[in-house]
């Protein structure tokens, strides 16, 4: 039987090189959402989906219950994704600079204000 390594190895790495790759290959919502589909557990896109769900609610400055309330995302989670955001490695704050996530988004008030009548 093959024993694994138990430090990382350069495979590894590798490895994680290689997914990084295939995932920016993909070309629409479709073909990631197959390609997750196939990867992850339906429990592991379910955590990411709330990961990613608090996001703009963290960004825009909400409190954690008040996220909760609205998303139905642990108070625990909440806190994990804020603390990534605050410390991690940039990877939120950029993909929801480039989504432009990272807007307060307007109000219903002042969007009516500046529509057309």
């Amino acid at each position: 039987m093959k024993r694994r390594p138990i430090t990382p190895s350069l495979d590894s790495e590798h490895a994680e090189r290689s997914l990084c790759e295939a995932l920016l290959a993909l070309r629409s919502v479709e073909e990631m959402r197959a390609f997750l589909d196939d990867l992850c557990t339906p429990a592991e896109r379910e955590a990411m989906r709330d990961r990613w769900c608090v996001v703009p609610h963290l960004i825009a400055g909400e409190p954690y219950r008040e996220i909760h309330e609205n998303t139905a995302v642990s108070v625990t989670t909440i806190g994990r994704v804020a603390r990534c955001l605050d410390q991690g490695a940039g990877g939120y704050r950029l993909a929801a600079k480039r989504l432009k996530l990272d807007r307060p988004a307007p109000r219903a008030a002042e969007a009516s204000a500046r529509s057309p009548a």
